[in-house]
């Protein structure tokens, strides 16, 4: 990777927030939740959701480094579903709303719908050419911003990564980028006092610390099974508003901190992985003898 002098990379870029750690913390469930401003109308929970490719034969563009997303059917990226679902089941215990939001072209509006018909109360795409072509930070910068335009959130959700990009540090980047505290790798959250009980699943051990609000969480594909979207809701939901914005809805809107001209680094080639198969086709009866001494020469039997 290369990058690019126009945006500036911070000195400091970790900040340490109050999280206190447990090692042998059990959460009462249903606890109530002691929110910013002392409010009792819920919990307001943001889910950051991305349309990804359905299928992982998609072209590159060259020059940019960018996929081609054009005519390639797309879908929910699955580790989204499952901040979903936490959202959701966040909601039904604790009362509140959610509002879900995704970065990306006009037809991801598609993904806004899928999340009303599984029960998502309100839903944005951020919508600007002048967006496109962004690296993590100018991606989780947006995200920031575009977040912080909606409104403010008492917790912020993301799934651990995306199936197209696959860094997992676009949420971290979210929650630096508005000072928040953040856990990522949770597979178990509950609400208790003024924050969360985050469950982490380390490389070794599992730890579990009490992030207060507001923080963003990045959770685990086992955290809950993700409902199925309901044809009832579909009918219910079927003239509901999706919120388009754009860069000129920011705090932010100095066109260089977004985009290709917002991002740092950049991709110097991406191509896919070349395949080297040889395909035999066998009839006749002697075929299961021929495929015995294949496998022998192979080393497999």
């Amino acid at each position: 990777m290369r990058l690019n002098a126009p945006f500036s990379l911070p000195e400091k870029t970790v900040e340490y927030f109050p999280i206190l750690w447990y090692t042998s913390v059990k959460p009462i469930n249903g606890a109530g939740a002691i929110l910013p401003g002392g409010r009792t109308d819920g919990m307001n929970i943001f889910v950051c959701i991305k349309q990804v490719p359905a299928t992982n034969k998609v072209q590159v563009d060259e020059k940019t480094g960018v996929l081609k997303r054009g005519g390639v059917a797309s879908k929910m990226n699955p580790y989204d579903l499952y901040a979903l679902e936490t959202a959701l089941r966040l909601k039904e215990a604790h009362g509140g709303r959610v509002t879900v939001g995704t970065m990306g072209p006009p037809q991801a509006q598609a993904i806004i719908r899928e999340a009303y018909m599984m029960g998502a109360d309100e839903g944005y795409v951020f919508s600007d050419r002048r967006l496109g072509g962004a690296d993590v930070l100018a991606t989780s910068y947006t995200l920031s911003q575009a977040i912080r335009s909606v409104g403010d959130f008492d917790l912020i959700l993301c799934g651990r990564q995306t199936t197209d990009g696959d860094t997992a540090q676009v949420g971290p980047a979210i929650a630096e980028h508005m000072g928040i505290p953040h856990a990522a790798w949770v597979s178990r959250l509950t609400v208790r006092g003024d924050g969360v009980d985050a469950e982490q699943q380390l490389q070794d051990v599992i730890e579990t610390v009490h992030i207060p609000f507001p923080c963003l969480i990045t959770v685990e594909q086992d955290i809950y099974m993700p409902r199925l979207p309901s044809l009832k809701t579909a009918r219910q939901i079927r003239d509901k508003e999706i919120h388009i914005q754009g860069l000129d809805s920011f705090l932010d809107t100095d066109e260089s901190h977004y985009g290709l001209s917002g991002s740092p680094t950049q991709v110097e080639r991406i191509f896919p992985p070349e395949t080297d198969r040889e395909h035999e086709v066998w009839t006749g009866p002697d075929s299961a003898d021929r495929l015995r001494e294949q496998l022998r020469k192979w080393k497999f039997i």
